[in-house]
């Protein structure tokens, strides 16, 4: 089990009121939390995020048995402090809006203008604290076509035209349009929110030219998922031509793709000349280099259909371990295609600490049974200031009186509202 880190974190005295769920929201204020921010998730009662419920896996109990708590929760939750507020009512309302005063961000996924009946808006808790960041995250952004439309990571991916880039060609076997195997649009939209609420804290805070306001943060998956097209964007705004699936492979580089070994499969990744002359003279192929039609990088894409059967040929003729072992001090980019579990059985997956156990602690008033849950570390490495390794993510409401008595609410006071159903 890991030691939680002494370190406070580089955003130590940051506050985050975390009204998100689901994924995209909860992986941009997971991230702040490592960083060593103070995350107070805000979930409804009874039900919390919906991501608690979304199993099977299930977490496990200390006897082993399966919870009623959904593992896909603890990918985006950990460090975070769980309260629960029905934001319906008045009170819950009240509440929300005390702890935005004292916030110095605020993270909602809330349709657009959802959030207005609430008085929980942008521009009702900018009245409240004008140094506050507000991160509005929706599939379409505040204004368009689309606006109102609520957005979802998987039609995300098919209207950008991820999907159409991913999988088989049509002609091939198992051939047709992909989802990506992790809906990569929540997180990589939780990744920018994180940057530019980074961005605003800055422009907020710097002592030289800091404004000491906050300001509105729109992001939107649509937005994300155009932008992590990358070259496959870049080569279309280029050329007018759009680009094709092609499986594996790669349509600016040759080879760079999966290859049939002995007993299984593996990666080559060759992305310049030299690695290529060093790959053909370590598999007994030296002529591959020298041949006129594969001796630069763009010409072993445009006879791509020539190098990799003689390529495939030549690759079974050896175990994916003994490829490895050859190419290893040869310095070719090659390796298994692993499952989840022989990744997580790597060495260096193993060296580099990346599965991370964490007590839930204290249980506080919400205990479920679940004592310890294991995570992937974060991947952020600072010398000074390193990601804090706190706590696990927590039970439905673990720190609701916790945190309703740093607002100043006395033990009646919480009582009661607990009775009315509003926390």
């Amino acid at each position: 089990m890991t030691t939680p880190s002494p370190s406070p974190g580089a955003l130590a005295g940051i506050k985050v009121l975390d009204l998100s769920r689901v994924l995209a929201g909860p992986w941009c204020t997971q991230l702040l939390a490592d960083l060593g921010a103070d995350v107070v998730k805000v979930e409804r009662p009874g039900a919390g995020d919906d991501t608690r419920h979304w199993g099977p896996p299930f977490l496990k109990d200390a006897d082993g048995n399966d919870t009623r708590q959904a593992a896909y929760y603890t990918a985006c939750n950990r460090n975070k402090r769980s309260v629960t507020i029905d934001m319906a009512t008045p009170e819950g309302q009240a509440l929300i809006r005390q702890m935005a005063q004292q916030a110095d961000v605020v993270v909602e996924n809330f349709k657009v203008g959802g959030l207005k009946q609430y008085g929980l808006d942008h521009e009702s808790l900018r009245t409240l604290n004008p140094r506050l960041i507000y991160c509005s995250i929706t599939g379409f952004g505040q204004d368009g076509p689309y606006a109102e439309r609520a957005g979802y990571d998987l039609m995300v991916q098919a209207m950008t035209g991820l999907m159409d880039i991913t999988g088989r060609a049509d002609g091939e076997p198992g051939g047709g349009p992909q989802r990506v195997g992790v809906a990569v649009i929540d997180l990589f939209t939780g990744l920018y929110a994180s940057n530019a609420i980074l961005a605003a804290l800055h422009v907020r805070d710097n002592a030289a030219t800091g404004t000491g306001q906050g300001q509105h943060i729109d992001m939107a998956l649509i937005d994300v998922g155009m932008a992590v097209l990358a070259n496959q964007a870049a080569g279309y705004l280029a050329t007018g031509v759009a680009p094709v699936r092609q499986g594996n492979t790669h349509p600016s580089l040759a080879p760079y793709q999966d290859f049939p070994t002995l007993d299984g499969s593996m990666l080559l990744a060759i992305g310049n000349d030299g690695q290529f002359q060093r790959f053909c003279a370590a598999a007994g192929q030296g002529a591959w280099a020298q041949d006129p039609r594969f001796a630069t990088n763009t010409l072993r894409v445009q006879h791509r259909a020539d190098l990799i059967p003689a390529m495939q040929a030549v690759t079974r003729t050896r175990t994916t371990a003994d490829w490895i072992a050859l190419l290893e001090d040869k310095a070719v980019p090659c390796g298994p295609i692993n499952t989840v579990a022989q990744a997580f059985d790597d060495a260096q997956v193993k060296a580099r600490g990346l599965a991370v156990t964490l007590p839930r602690w204290p249980q506080g008033e919400a205990a479920d049974g679940v004592q310890h849950i294991t995570g992937v570390a974060s991947p952020l490495r600072l010398s000074a200031t390193p990601p804090v390794l706190r706590n696990a993510p927590p039970a439905l409401g673990q720190h609701t009186h916790e945190v309703l008595r740093e607002l100043g609410l006395d033990a009646q006071r919480i009582a009661q509202l607990q009775a009315q159903g509003v926390v």
